[in-house]
């Protein structure tokens, strides 16, 4: 499909695909506590998805196969979603999603805000935790991968001469949607990570991403065996690598403490088990 006229892809084999491993599987039967953000543009908000909440509200209870298909229509790669579902009192809700990026490109700081709603709500399962006790949060968030800063893509001295068209699309490349995704993801990652440290507990923040992406790598959309079989290799050379944490003033990670990202995810689960066979005993 040509993008200036239409989405790079249709989306059939994905749609068909999804709903062949979910079919009818509704959220509030998930196996665990689900949180999917999306972006309604009819509404022109975020659309926020959860275990918890299909469960209180049935309008909110999506098939699984839905929140999947709109929470990854990614504007100019895949067509916009809608679909409806019906409350327990009969009424209509209808809902036209695109990826939810466009509202929380990092969700993580919305899975940290529902873990504190579910605990001000008291929720049994989120009892244990005080709505504002960072302590008692242990948060493991995995970035998808970012271009190597090495090459950058845009200057300003070029951007001065680019109108409207050429900041939503230029030479293969979306300007706008990517400045605005890397800096929503950048923010979260800031604000989360301040959140933790001025709490004293940062240990219990773990943030693993890489920046040094290159080539067919760094792309959103190139499924090639050879491609997908790189990205494994990345994927296991990344848990090699030190800890890092985002510096804002030069837009690069940085060696953070003397672990690597392997060690600190065995430390996770090693307090997750303990505090899991706490939970057990009690």
């Amino acid at each position: 499909i040509n993008t200036s006229t239409g989405p790079k892809y249709d989306g059939k084999y994905l749609r068909s695909l999804i709903n062949q491993l979910l079919g009818d599987i509704t959220l509030k039967q998930a196996l665990t506590n689900l949180v999917l953000p999306t972006f309604d543009i009819k509404l022109l908000q975020p659309v926020i998805f959860s275990t918890n909440d299909a469960k209180v509200n049935d309008w909110k209870n999506a098939k699984l196969y839905d929140a999947c298909i709109g929470t990854s229509a990614a504007p100019t790669l895949l067509p916009a979603h809608h679909f409806e579902t019906k409350g327990s009192d009969g009424k209509t809700h209808s809902f036209d999603l695109i990826d939810g990026g466009v509202a929380a490109n990092n969700p993580t700081l919305i899975a940290i805000s529902h873990v504190r709603m579910e605990s001000f709500k008291q929720n049994a399962k989120f009892n244990d935790i005080e709505p504002m006790d960072n302590k008692r949060m242990l948060v493991l968030s995995l970035g998808t991968g970012i271009a190597s800063m090495d090459a950058p893509k845009y200057d300003a001295v070029t951007a001065n001469n680019w109108g409207m068209l050429d900041w939503i699309f230029l030479n293969g490349n979306t300007p706008l949607l990517d400045a605005c995704g890397q800096a929503s993801s950048d923010m979260v990652d800031f604000h989360v990570s301040a959140l933790f440290r001025t709490s004293r507990c940062k240990e219990n923040y773990l943030r693993i991403q890489d920046d040094s992406l290159t080539g067919a790598a760094s792309t959103a959309d190139i499924a090639t065996e050879e491609n997908l079989q790189k990205l494994v290799e990345i994927g296991n050379e990344l848990l090699k690598k030190p800890v890092s944490k985002l510096n804002f003033e030069t837009g690069r990670l940085e060696e953070d403490e003397g672990l690597t990202n392997e060690e600190a995810l065995a430390k996770f689960a090693i307090r997750l088990h303990e505090q899991r066979c706490f939970r057990l005993s009690a």
